[in-house]
């Protein structure tokens, strides 16, 4: 397989696994194999005495201090109260995800060359802090990334790629309308696409980041832990190990269960054993719930995008906890047509990534002199994200002055670039700074909202009336990050400070963190 000289990749992140593709030289895209020659890496991180070791064998856990390993670590991007000590230093979430980029960056390195940039996908539903701290992640990591891309958005460029429809500027193809399911293992996403062979474009997208396969497997070690207590009177939940010890088989027995109607699970702990079946039926009936909450979030995506279930081209299955077959059998009823298996689950979105990945390269390597006409195919697709929260301004209730309440200036599923200004007043004469709140969240209640980040804007001109005019411009990016001004109308003085969020890092944080993991730590 041959690469073109510097390619830019693209990086799937992903909860349970992660995934590094580049473009090969004639237009394909390829998964990077590890060292081992697997095709995904697990996002597990053991903090060994000695070194780092991402991606560890089971065997490697089993025998490990259960404290010594990190898993699920998507989950906590943005959380500013999460971390893990190692080595007497207080590791946070970007940066073990850094170490998690950083391995595969090794890995890819030996099979391309030498990779700067990068692409690294995130849910649709990631909000600005949790995009920021991806961001961040990867300048840890050593990587310049170059873009965010949503993996809904990653894997529809995978899907018409592959089909080669994509920057096919000789097709007379007629709009197509897909979903994208993407139930991966941490995170759930849907969304709306509609496509022609040169636009791409988002028309209503929904999930939630706190639901993937993981809360199936844990569904079944619950149920196990469970019958061993009523058997035995012991707790195996109560062991770290022991515990570790279920969950894996938990997560094995659920993978069997996609492939045969039942399976048998043993559990050990504290010098007994016990074998439990649990059938399909069994397990669907448990997880029953967390299904429904992926049914009402695929006919709200279908509502909001104006398109009825009989519109739609095609289902595609995104994410490796779609193997599971009541997935298929969900989206049947809903849709009434059989899901694609068209694309490979586990690595689509970073194929898409990749993709997108070779079109911003391809847009902003080319000079002058001949273009190819893989460049010209790239350059041609053009795509039209939407946002998947509003924006809002925290202000004083009009109706009620005693409250204040979230006034959404930009509403979810706008398509981005997108930018608005709306006017305000002080809230009172003499008003020496203005305090700007900026809320991600539909609801009216600004607790019931996700304070993202805040500026102010100081000594404003003396004896300014109340109700003096304060123009507020909001913007989302192609990527899903925002900006934020503020300008006070009479005096025309502007907001000058960056948004301080409430989450991620600063750029001396990311200095030291990229000096730290350079100098300090090997990774295996």
């Amino acid at each position: 397989m041959k690469f073109v000289e510097g390619a830019t990749v693209g990086i799937d992140l992903g909860t349970t696994y992660s995934a590094v593709a580049a473009l090969s030289a004639d237009g394909e895209p390829y998964v990077i194999k590890t060292p081992e020659g697997r095709a995904i890496t697990p996002s597990v991180v053991l903090l060994d005495d000695e070194r780092v070791v991402v991606g560890p064998s089971f065997e490697r856990i089993a025998i490990a201090e259960p404290d010594s390993i990190v898993e699920a670590i998507k989950r906590e991007m943005g959380n500013p109260q999460f971390y893990t000590v190692y080595q007497n230093k207080k590791l946070s979430p970007e940066f073990i995800s850094a170490l998690i980029l950083k391995k595969m960056k090794q890995d890819a390195e030996k099979v391309i060359g030498p990779i700067a940039n990068a692409v690294i996908t995130v849910p649709y539903y990631f909000n600005d802090v949790r995009r920021k701290s991806t961001q961040d992640a990867g300048k840890i990591a050593g990587l310049n990334v170059v873009d965010i891309i949503n993996e809904p958005t990653a894997a529809t460029l995978a899907y018409a790629w592959n089909r080669n429809e994509f920057g096919r500027t000789d097709l007379n193809m007629a709009e197509k309308t897909i979903m994208v399911y993407d139930l991966g293992g941490g995170t759930f996403d849907v969304t709306v696409v509609r496509y022609t062979p040169t636009t791409f474009r988002v028309l209503a997208t929904d999930g939630d980041v706190m639901l993937g396969g993981l809360d199936w497997s844990k569904r079944l070690a619950d149920h196990l832990v469970e019958q061993f207590r009523q058997k035995f009177g012991k707790d195996p939940s109560e062991s770290a190990e022991s515990l570790r010890t279920i969950q894996q088989s938990a997560e094995d027995a659920k993978r069997d269960l996609s492939e045969q109607l039942q399976t048998t699970i043993e559990v050990y702990h504290a010098g007994d054993r016990m074998r439990v079946a649990v059938s399909r039926t069994d397990f669907e009936r448990m997880t029953a719930d967390l299904l429904q909450r992926t049914k009402d979030t695929t006919e709200l995506v279908l509502q909001q995008s104006g398109v009825k279930a009989e519109e739609l081209d095609e289902v595609v299955l995104v994410g490796g906890s779609t193997y599971m077959p009541v997935i298929e059998q969900m989206l049947r009823e809903i849709c009434n047509k059989e899901p694609s298996r068209e694309l490979k689950p586990e690595s689509a979105v970073a194929e898409g990534a990749a993709i997108h990945a070779a079109i911003l390269q391809a847009r902003h390597g080319v000079n002058s002199g001949d273009v190819s006409a893989l460049q010209k195919r790239l350059m041609s697709v053009k795509t039209i994200d939407v946002n998947s929260h509003s924006l809002g301004i925290k202000i004083t209730d009009p109706n009620d002055r005693s409250r204040k309440i979230n006034h959404v200036m930009i509403p979810r599923n706008t398509p981005v670039p997108h930018d608005v200004s709306q006017r305000f007043g002080t809230n009172s004469a003499g008003q020496a700074r203005i305090h700007v709140e900026i809320l991600e969240g539909d609801a009216v209640d600004p607790a019931a909202c996700e304070l993202i980040g805040d500026f102010r804007i100081y000594d404003l001109p003396s004896d300014l009336p109340k109700g003096s005019p304060v123009q507020i411009t909001y913007s989302y990016d192609s990527a899903g990050r925002i900006n934020a001004t503020a300008k006070e109308m009479t005096g025309n003085k502007e907001a000058s400070a960056e948004i301080v969020r409430s989450g991620g890092m600063d750029e001396s944080q990311i200095s030291s963190a990229l000096d730290t993991i350079s100098s300090e730590y090997e990774i295996e």
